[in-house]
């Protein structure tokens, strides 16, 4: 196996060399001959300007936005990028995003569809979506209040037109497992555990028949070599379906929208038939109809019901713990001796078969029955259902005074997850064997074979969410040059969990001023006041204002004519959000003060004491009522330009100071104080950085270009903890927010670093346990004799503070190439787990190949073998286990053909492409063996598919 790797950024120059190969779209002006294309154009970039940009609350003018928003539609793209999964479509496409909802490293945004904040994206599909906005500085997401505190999401999803429309996207592949664990084979297992045995000073507990035994394969059910990875148990690859249409026109004064949408995703488990995988079908509506002449409403209804079938054990999970010598989970019936021993026939005739086998089992481990689980134990449905309703009501209150309107927004969502089982008891049978490799008796080690006639029902997630807000607006032209636009918003959200006493509940009041001047100078005054029940009264409210500024300067007469600046936008804004998202509980201001447990009892009076006695009243938390919001002060400075007609350049700094954060602090307080200690507002972070995003567009003659490049710096710093440390280089303050801290490795123990009693040479620190050659050596940070946790310092980092991504779009006749690229560098992962670190008995995996011997001792990559749990090598963290996190990924590729335009006419049609697309295809890093292997429920796939859409 590789060696982890130390923190480098071998990647970077070869990221940025990729990424800014500024790109190219295409310039289209002459696409009468072909079909409804979606190539875009220069013309595309002129009119981005003035494009309309959902901001949530409001929709303004994209040269009117002075706070730090990026926007995408998915009708520009999707053709050609056909993905239907909302964060695949997010993730390295939009400006200023880490993953799919992380904006600028704060954390998960809040993503609001159609208005509602706090619904998911993953019910959505793309083809509902009509635009996607992320709001990024304080100005942008100040009216969201305390939600807003990590940046938001707003998705916009397609309304009804009045021209009538029928759009079907179908799509069918496979995936493949991008890398399945490889764990040891029974031989090499035990041969390596006899190894571990031997170095702990014990007598190895396989014989070398044993061993050969199971390495000859002669009789695998006696001899067992189980891997549950192998093609026994799982496909190599596994199918997937998806199913969208949507139709949309009027009705008179009524405009309706419906998408219908179905996946079938199906799983690499195959031994029965109870592993069906997921099925999910969804389906929205939204109308729009006309009351009155000053009345306008919407009604939206979605509903989704996901199912999962499945067998009771997840063989992939399983396997990385069920080592593969411990027994032979199936018996092959044609090894019974049933003539010599008729008395196996009854056996045979009463128990269970499954294709010729029976459950096999040990009396040692007969709760360890994996396969029999999925074979014999009965099967679990998992249900999904969620239903989300809402209704706006717009009113046109011009007839009061001109530019005057209000809307109601009112919403309400349903979750609900129930699971279904049949448990089945069912036998399992240890074998005897003789010389001859046949089975002469069968040991029933579990229960009688009795199918499980009661359908269990298990409900453990039910949620309801309701939400309302109210918005009046007031527009107004002061003579030519001053335009006015004010809002004023009540919202308030609500959320309540099955089993939990306590809502969760948002409410706040916002208000927003914006301020135009002859198109070129714009002011926005937004702020909210917030609402936490979650803080003592008299402190529960917070008022949060912010400031932006944007100045044209492209309207001014110097430039407005220029030949090759068509547009420049300069912005800046400032502010604070006030929020209680991170406060985590309830109450915390109040004091606890309680009796009785273990806190014990004092007596008093007569008899030595004995005569009567009462409890102590201890406290456990002091009372703090000017507990406070945790606070997030945002800078932003930037500029949007387009030159020439065919790059579009955008580019921001900021900075967001998080501080007040909510602690039960220790340092304040003397440390007798104890249990007296409150929470209160004390640590702080500071994250900085900037982001630069790039599009150019061009055509020549028929070969179009669509290339676009973006990247995100990111740094993070602790600017006040709450620590104490005997060593000031341990302080958290002044390193990244996602430090990672850990001890300093030195390679192994040598021989020569020993006594000949075992005992250390004289000067070597002392570590964790008793030591052997083979052992992690450790650095004594503090020279103080003894390397112990005092000696952990930083190592490195969670987070990449540098993020890439780059778009590419060719276009040449009827075909056109997609493809997306992303890029990580200066990130770390730890390598964990007993697949990296296997803890006494567990079961080992390939990297144990290069453990540490006398023989190996100048090449090792891993400490000596232990058959006993080994806290010096396997329990502690260090940058042993540390490798760079670094990578370079091509995500998605796709080819789209659009047929002839006579063939789309003649069949009645608006439009009809066929694409071949494939996702996470491949990657360049120096740790992709640990990155493209997921040890968990499912492992990571490489998606191929084949599909059609068609626009009638």
């Amino acid at each position: 196996m590789t060696h982890f790797n130390k923190y480098k950024k071998s990647l970077l120059f070869g990221c940025v060399s990729v990424m800014f190969s500024l790109t190219v779209s295409a310039q289209d002006n002459d696409l009468t001959a072909t079909t409804d294309s979606i190539k875009m154009n220069t013309n595309k970039l002129v009119s981005k300007i003035k494009e309309e940009v959902n901001l949530g609350f409001q929709n303004r003018e994209n040269i009117d936005v002075v706070g730090a928003v990026s926007t995408i539609e998915p009708d520009d793209f999707l053709k050609y990028d056909n993905t239907q999964w909302v964060r695949d479509a997010l993730s390295g496409r939009m400006l200023g995003l880490k993953g799919s909802d992380n904006i600028r490293g704060l954390g998960s945004a809040l993503i609001v569809v159609d208005g509602i904040p706090g619904r998911s994206i993953d019910l959505l599909n793309m083809e509902e979506i009509e635009e996607i906005t992320i709001l990024k500085d304080a100005n942008a997401v100040a009216l969201y209040g305390a939600m807003g505190r990590n940046g938001v999401i707003v998705v916009k999803t397609k309304r009804g037109a009045v021209k009538q429309e029928f759009n079907v996207s179908v799509s069918s592949g496979i995936k493949f497992p991008t890398r399945m664990p490889n764990y040891l084979g029974s031989a090499e297992y035990m041969m390596l555990f006899n190894e571990a045995r031997v170095n702990d000073g014990a007598t190895p507990s396989f014989s070398d028949e044993e061993i050969a035994n199971h390495a000859s394969g002669v009789n695998p059910y006696r001899y067992p070599n189980v891997d549950f990875y192998s093609s026994d148990y799982m496909k190599d690859n596994a199918s997937f379906t998806n199913v969208v249409a949507d139709f949309s026109g009027s009705v008179e004064d009524t405009k309706y929208y419906i998408n219908v949408g179905f996946r079938n995703d199906q799983t690499i488990q195959n031994v029965t038939d109870n592993d069906k995988g997921v099925k999910r079908f969804n389906v929205r509506g939204n109308i729009d109809f006309r009351v009155n002449d000053w009345i306008k409403s919407s009604f939206d209804m979605i509903a989704v019901i996901e199912q999962n079938k499945a067998s009771l054990t997840n063989l992939y999970d399983e396997g990385n713990n069920f080592r593969p010598n411990l027994y032979s989970p199936l018996l092959p019936i044609s090894a019974v001796d049933v003539m010599n021993y008729p008395e196996l026939a009854g056996v045979l005739q009463a128990a269970n078969k499954f294709n010729g086998f029976l459950i096999g089992g040990n009396r040692n481990f007969r709760d360890n029955v994996p396969l029999a689980n999925v074979y014999a134990g009965g099967r679990t449905t998992n249900l999904t259902r969620i239903s989300q309703v809402n209704n706006a009501i717009d009113f046109d209150l011009s007839a009061v005074t001109e530019g005057l309107s209000a809307k109601t927004y009112l919403s309400f969502d349903f979750y609900n997850f129930y699971n279904t089982s049949n448990v089945n008891q069912f036998a399992a049978y240890e074998p005897t064997w003789n010389d001859e490799g046949k089975i002469i008796g069968l040991e029933n080690i579990r229960d009688n074979d009795i199918a499980g006639l009661t359908e269990n029902i298990n409900s453990n997630v039910f949620t309801i969410r309701y939400g309302f807000y109210g918005m009046i607006n007031y527009e107004k032209m002061l003579g030519k040059n001053h335009e006015i636009n004010t809002s004023l918003i009540a919202l308030a959200n609500s959320t309540q969990v099955i089993d939990e006493k306590q809502s969760s509940k948002n409410s706040h009041l916002g208000l927003s001023v914006n301020y135009k001047y002859k198109n070129k100078l714009m002011f926005d005054f937004n702020a909210s006041y917030v609402n936490s029940i979650k803080l003592a009264e008299g402190n529960r409210g917070k008022f949060a204002p912010t400031l932006g500024f944007a100045y044209v300067l492209s309207e001014e007469e110097s430039l407005k004519d220029s030949s090759w600046l068509n547009y420049l936008k300069l912005r800046s804004s400032m502010g604070v959000v006030y929020s209680d998202i991170g406060i985590d509980g309830y109450f915390l201001y109040d004091a606890i003060y309680q009796q009785g447990g273990n806190n014990g009892f004092y007596n008093w009076g007569d008899a030595n004491g004995s005569g009567f006695n009462n409890q102590y009243t201890t406290i456990g938390r002091g009372q703090n009522n000017n507990l406070g919001m945790e606070k997030r002060m945002d800078y932003n400075l930037g500029f949007e330009a387009l030159i020439a007609k065919k790059i579009w350049v955008e580019a921001n700094v900021f900075r967001s100071d998080l501080t007040d954060q909510v602690i039960n602090a220790t340092t304040v307080y003397p440390e007798y104080y104890g249990g007296f200690r409150p929470y209160s507002n004390f640590n702080a972070d500071k994250y900085s950085g900037f982001e630069f995003g790039a599009n150019y567009l061009d055509r020549f003659g028929e070969f179009g270009m669509n290339i676009g490049a973006r990247v995100l710096y990111i740094n993070s710093t602790r600017k006040k903890v709450d620590e104490v440390y005997a060593d000031e280089y341990q302080n958290r303050e002044g390193k990244p927010v996602n430090a990672i801290f850990g001890l300093k490795s030195m390679g192994f123990f040598g021989e020569d670093d020993f006594n000949t009693d075992g005992s250390l040479n004289a000067g070597i620190p002392t570590q964790f346990g008793a030591l052997q050659p083979g052992d992690i050596r450790y650095k004594d940070i503090n020279n103080d004799g003894v390397v112990n946790n005092q000696d952990e310092v930083s190592i490195g980092r969670w987070d990449s503070p540098w993020t890439f991504s780059s778009d590419i779009t060719l276009d040449y006749g009827p075909f056109t190439l997609f493809a997306l690229l992303t890029a990580e560098v200066g990130g770390n992962g730890v390598a964990d787990g007993n697949y990296y670190r296997p803890q006494g008995d567990q079961k080992y995996s390939e990297v144990v190949r290069g453990r540490w011997t006398p023989e190996t001792a100048n090449t090792a990559i891993f400490p000596r073998l232990s058959s006993l749990p080994n806290t010096n090598n396997l329990g502690v963290n260090s940058d042993f286990w540390l490798y760079d996190n670094s990578n370079f990924r091509l995500q998605r590729v796709q080819l789209t053909y659009d047929l002839p335009t006579n063939w789309v006419q003649k069949m009645k049609m608006q439009d009809f492409s066929v694409f071949a697309s494939g996702s996470n295809l491949a990657e360049i890093s120096k740790n992709k063996d640990i990155r493209e292997l997921q040890l968990s429920n499912s492992p990571m796939y490489r998606y191929y598919s084949l599909g059609l859409r068609m626009k009638f």
